[in-house]
């Protein structure tokens, strides 16, 4: 395998800050594999060196791994006394990198190791960041995958630099413009909210109406109580007695209240039985949507998280440490997971734009939700206690910001 390609942007004179953007990604997971990753100068945030290449077949872990080793050794070879910040979107390499979690995976060892001794004890530190703002970084892995499958080596690309420059450049010219808006309003003069970015909702103009999302959990089925996996790989079991009952209780609520226009349901049985009673008490009618489905838990499915704590232990352990974790049997990662949640979500803003539509779904899709309007990290899902037939809602404003309006209501089952 040829090596990376790098292409320097600049020179460096003395001691320096970097900061460092890496990524990686499998097709498959593992399946055809590549990283990406960028240096910064971190005062200007001119981009001083990209780095990219094919990795043949790796886990995405191995391929996050890869990027940030090469994104490392790209800052040392422009400074070997610079200090360095490290910005991925892969929870389990920062958290591992800073010492928080423990590296137990034979194939990241050597690579955490050799990561650690490229810069002096202290020089780097580690950042967690959402996907979205390693947008740079994520490009560049998907170039190099691309590239690998057509059988070739990954090149830089000399529109991208230019994209690169104009968004430094526009970076500054909109500090620039906060800055001069900050002062004008400690100064009590000019306009205040002119030339601020898109406000977060609630903090600014009337955006009109959001397309509302309330989130329903299906009703109970005989796994729930004994708090058994149950997702998309599994029986598809209906709901019990009691969901029936819940189902009942949650659409006399939803009845009463008269906001919603739209059902839509996730396929799986116990989703579509809890829509239909909703849908016999407003007459409404219901659609599906594949995305809505609950997580493929592999052969854990039907298992209580003691039997797979016993019979999956390692498995286990790497998928509460990481959300590219996949449970064993080829299910799907949380990761996996979300991004399915949010193409979903997008196809039905767009169809359903202004309105108040319920969503019948399971627990990861309506945790997922929650955890994208909030901007939290994915961690964040085992740390949501969702019930049986409970209540939230999102609601979603034109500036692209949205706004959690309730999480796990259950007072109709009271």
């Amino acid at each position: 395998m040829a090596g990376p390609e790098q292409r320097p942007r600049g020179a460096s004179g003395g001691s320096r800050s970097f900061v460092v953007e890496a990524d990686g990604g499998s097709r498959g997971n593992p399946g055809p594999a590549g990283y990406g990753a960028v240096v910064r100068d971190a005062a200007s945030g001119e981009v001083l060196r990209e780095t990219a290449e094919f990795l043949g077949v790796a886990s995405n872990n191995v391929a996050e791994y890869r990027g940030l080793l090469a994104g490392l050794k790209a800052a040392y070879e422009l400074d070997p006394g610079a200090t360095v910040r490290v910005r991925m979107d892969s929870k389990l390499v920062v958290e591992q990198m800073s010492g928080r979690w423990r590296i137990k995976h034979p194939d990241m060892k050597p690579l955490a190791l050799e990561a650690s001794g490229v810069f002096p004890a202290g020089a780097v530190s580690y950042e967690w960041i959402p996907r979205e703002k390693n947008k740079h970084a994520d490009q560049l892995a998907n170039e190099a995958m691309d590239a690998g499958k057509q059988g070739r080596s990954w090149e830089p690309s000399a529109s991208r630099a230019e994209s690169a420059a104009a968004e430094a450049k526009a970076g500054e010219e909109a500090g620039a413009a906060l800055a001069s808006a900050g002062a004008e309003a400690a100064a009590g003069t000019g306009d205040s909210t002119a030339n601020l970015a898109a406000p977060r909702s609630g903090w600014g103009p009337d955006l009109g109406a959001p397309t509302t999302f309330v989130l329903l959990r299906h009703g109970e089925t005989p796994l729930t109580p004994e708090k058994r996996f149950s997702g998309s790989g599994g029986s598809d079991p209906a709901l019990s007695d009691a969901g029936r009952r819940q189902a009942r209780a949650a659409a006399e609520a939803l009845a009463a209240r008269g906001t919603i226009s739209a059902i839509v349901s996730s396929p799986l049985r116990r989703c579509r039985e809890t829509a239909d009673a909703v849908a016999a008490r407003t007459g409404l009618p219901v659609r599906t949507e594949e995305g809505l489905r609950e997580t493929d838990f592999g052969a854990w499915e039907g298992l209580t998280f003691a039997e797979v704590r016993e019979r999956f232990h390692d498995d286990l352990e790497a998928w509460l440490d990481s959300p590219e974790a996949e449970p064993t049997g080829g299910g799907e990662s949380f990761t996996a997971v979300a991004r399915r949640v949010a193409a979903a979500r997008d196809r039905l803003l767009a169809r359903y734009a202004g309105r108040t539509v319920l969503l019948v779904t399971h627990v990861t899709p309506v945790k997922t939700l929650v955890r994208l309007a909030l901007g939290a990290p994915a961690d964040s899902l085992f740390r949501m206690e969702l019930s049986a037939a409970s209540l939230s809602a999102v609601a979603y404003y034109a500036d692209g910001n949205a706004s959690v309006r309730l999480f796990n209501d259950t007072g109709h089952l009271r």
